[in-house]
């Protein structure tokens, strides 16, 4: 197969959580680049009617739906819906997160409410999702996690700022996101769906220049990521291209571990 067809979403039904946030915007971008038709998803529909908007005026086939992850009543919607719209769901990207909790500090009321979102209801719909994919003769499954998931806090990156410690149920959940993506592909053996995990280091959002310079000095690149950064990830693993990459995880950081 040429190598054109090989990245090419031409056809390809895909849902991407979360989608009006930081990475969640890079990811819509490049996978109806790559001509997928992509679901964009947020809790208020509004926000991702707005998401969606910018991309179909710019030419992209990008359409809106809500969903609350930890809602199972709102999950059920969600299913109901791809399937009364599209009939059909070839790729999941699993990046919809929630972060209640501030600091190491915060009550542990804070704690339990990320699991709800980030565990509990996270892990529902990304069953849902794997059977509407499986349903459909099979596809890609690829979970946004962090670098984070994979070693402590380098808390010498926020000397000199007020941004505080990072809190804890963010390392918790995105450790646990990168092992269930392994546990996933081993469990769906012989389904014709793959499982892979992103794990991105920083995305550059204007934060403090003393935090961007603690930081950028320990990359190899010199930079934090960027808009593009993330896309050509996606599309590799959303597309033929990315067939036999199955139960990986891909630490995207600019060689910060290294």
């Amino acid at each position: 197969m040429n190598v054109k067809e090989l990245f090419s979403l031409k056809d390809k039904i895909i849902l991407v959580t979360g989608g009006s946030g930081m990475y969640g915007q890079c990811i819509v971008e490049g996978l109806a680049e790559a001509d997928a038709t992509v679901i964009t998803t947020s809790r208020e529909l509004a926000r991702a009617e707005n998401t969606a908007a910018v991309f179909r005026a710019a030419g992209l086939d990008v359409r809106a739906m809500s969903v609350d992850q930890a809602d199972p009543v709102s999950v059920a919607q969600l299913v109901k819906e791809i399937k009364a719209q599209f009939g059909q769901l070839h790729g999941f990207i699993n990046n919809a997160v929630s972060r209640p909790m501030k600091s190491y500090e915060a009550p542990l009321e804070q704690f339990a409410s990320s699991m709800q979102d980030n565990a509990t209801g996270m892990f529902h719909l990304l069953r849902e999702m794997t059977d509407l994919i499986v349903q459909s003769g099979g596809g890609s499954v690829i979970n946004i996690a962090s670098m984070m998931g994979m070693k402590g806090p380098d808390l010498t990156n926020y000397e000199g700022t007020d941004m505080g410690n990072p809190p804890p149920d963010y390392f918790f959940h995105n450790a646990g996101l990168i092992n269930l993506s392994r546990y996933m592909a081993r469990i769906h053996k012989g389904n014709n769906i793959r499982f892979n995990c992103i794990s991105p280091g920083g995305l550059f959002n204007h934060q403090p220049e003393r935090f961007l310079e603690n930081y950028c000095k320990k990359v190899p690149m010199g930079r934090m990521a960027n808009r593009d950064d993330i896309k050509g990830l996606v599309v590799l693993l959303a597309s033929a291209a990315g067939a036999y990459i199955n139960g990986e995880n891909i630490l995207m950081d600019g060689g910060l571990n290294a």
